[in-house]
């Protein structure tokens, strides 16, 4: 459980307007699964590029979570990666955003949606002087995906728009619920959640009052588009064992946990039948993504030139891929998820669930890269010193990667990386730096 204590530090590109807020770290989001590319090592700008890994046996004391493989399969990959824009040989960033995205989407391999999808509104309310409108689209496959625009109150735009990106938490029952709040009648699951994670608050909804329409919707495997018992075929034996689950009474606290701990074991399932049918999880994420981008951009009294994205941990892991890879995307804050390949190679990939891994991407990207393939898009990170999904120093490294390439291409205060201090979290304080940060770029 995390505790608010009055410790604070930062560390910002842009430290004039920075906030911080020290919590109490606790190992939470992001649990399951191993890791599966092999890593880059780190190197600035200028530097010149190794002619190739080095194969033969590297003997190290240091210890890795593979043992004393762990200093040999750091250094398979190119240093610095094939496309990294670090390389000397990249001078116009048009030409290499153009190479570096064309190889993401060969390697991510989303799957083709059509755009844009058939919405239908289900409901409004008004709540704390805010308009919301319950919507749900249809994709090829799954159920219904359930949604919610929050606005202000008789708002008539055009406002700008943000896709507000829900977390992993090991809690797939749950969706947009995580970062939303529809009425008084909040499930105590969600009302934890977000005191744990969120400072207490629905972090959509708050920027949402600031004049911004937040569109936040269940993504795949998650609350309305998680797997349901109902349609599984049996699996005998196992953590995965289907074996006397229901999906009845779904709300109930018990039946909640009970779900959430089969479908962590389940991912590793979903995840090798996706690399079998030729897409990869965060292929699925930015297609479902990109989908809910067209549709907050298509709605009344929203400006589609005017769109940002935002979430914390597995909602920073869509905003890399997300915003690494849709321009539409003009300003991009990633909470909690900006580390190194290096990082989940040799200490982290336990933390991290199959959703993260891109195979093969690290021989040509190193992971901050995919997000600083937006360039000279307006980008944001937020890290937490103390957050135990990642070590400090390679959070540092994946900053100072973003710094390098942003000025490289002539575009320093376009990027900002900051540091709080705490564990895994996105509070009020950083909620203001983040809201700041679309103030800066959307309403101008």
């Amino acid at each position: 459980m995390f505790k608010d204590s009055n410790d604070k530090s930062t560390r910002s590109v842009n430290p004039e307007d920075a906030h911080a807020t020290s919590v109490v770290d606790r190992r939470t989001l992001f649990v399951s699964a191993a890791g599966m590319c092999a890593v880059p090592l780190f190197s600035k700008v200028g530097q010149a590029a190794s002619p190739g890994p080095n194969l033969e046996a590297v003997q190290s004391d240091a210890k890795s979570l593979i043992g004393n493989y762990g200093s040999w399969a750091s250094q398979l990959a190119p240093n610095p990666p094939e496309l990294s824009f670090r390389r000397d040989k990249w001078d116009d960033i048009d030409v290499w955003r153009d190479l570096a995205r064309a190889k993401a989407a060969e390697l991510i391999a989303s799957p083709v949606l059509d755009d844009p999808v058939e919405v239908r509104e289900l409901g409004e309310q008004r709540v704390d002087d805010l308009d919301i409108t319950h919507l749900s689209w249809q994709l090829p496959y799954g159920r219904e995906t359930q949604a919610i625009l929050l606005k202000p109150a008789g708002a008539t735009g055009p406002l700008p728009g943000v896709l507000g990106l829900h977390d992993h938490g090991g809690n797939k029952y749950f969706g947009k619920r995580k970062i939303t709040s529809t009425g008084s009648d909040v499930h105590p699951l969600i009302q934890e959640h977000q005191r744990e994670y969120y400072g207490g608050r629905a972090w959509a909804n708050e920027l949402a009052k600031r004049g911004y329409a937040v569109l936040v919707h269940d993504t795949f495997t998650f609350a309305s588009r998680r797997v349901l018992f109902d349609d599984m075929a049996t699996i005998p034996w196992g953590a995965c064992k289907t074996e006397g689950k229901s999906d009845e009474d779904p709300e109930d606290a018990s039946n909640i946990a009970a779900y959430n701990a089969w479908a962590s074991e389940h991912e590793h399932i979903m995840a090798k039948s996706l690399f079998s049918a030729g897409t990869t999880w965060p292929g699925v994420f930015l297609a479902e993504d990109r989908i809910a981008l067209g549709v907050l951009g298509s709605r009344p009294n929203v400006d589609a030139a005017r769109l940002g994205c935002a979430g914390l941990s597995g909602g920073g892991l869509r905003t890399v891929y997300l915003g690494g890879l849709d321009p539409r995307v003009r300003c991009a804050v990633c909470v909690g998820f900006m580390s190194t390949w290096n990082d989940f190679v040799l200490h982290k990939s336990y933390t991290h669930t199959w959703m993260t891994y891109t195979p093969l991407i690290a021989r040509y990207l190193d992971f901050p890269e995919i997000l600083g393939m937006r360039v000279p898009l307006p980008t944001m990170t937020m890290s937490c010193r103390e957050d135990s999904l990642y070590t400090l120093p390679e959070m540092e490294k994946a900053d100072r990667i973003l710094q390098d390439i942003f000025a490289k291409a002539g575009f320093r205060d376009h990027y900002s990386g900051r540091f709080y201090a705490g564990g895994h979290k996105f509070d009020q304080s950083m909620h203001l730096d983040a809201f700041h940060w679309f103030d800066r770029w959307l309403k101008t």
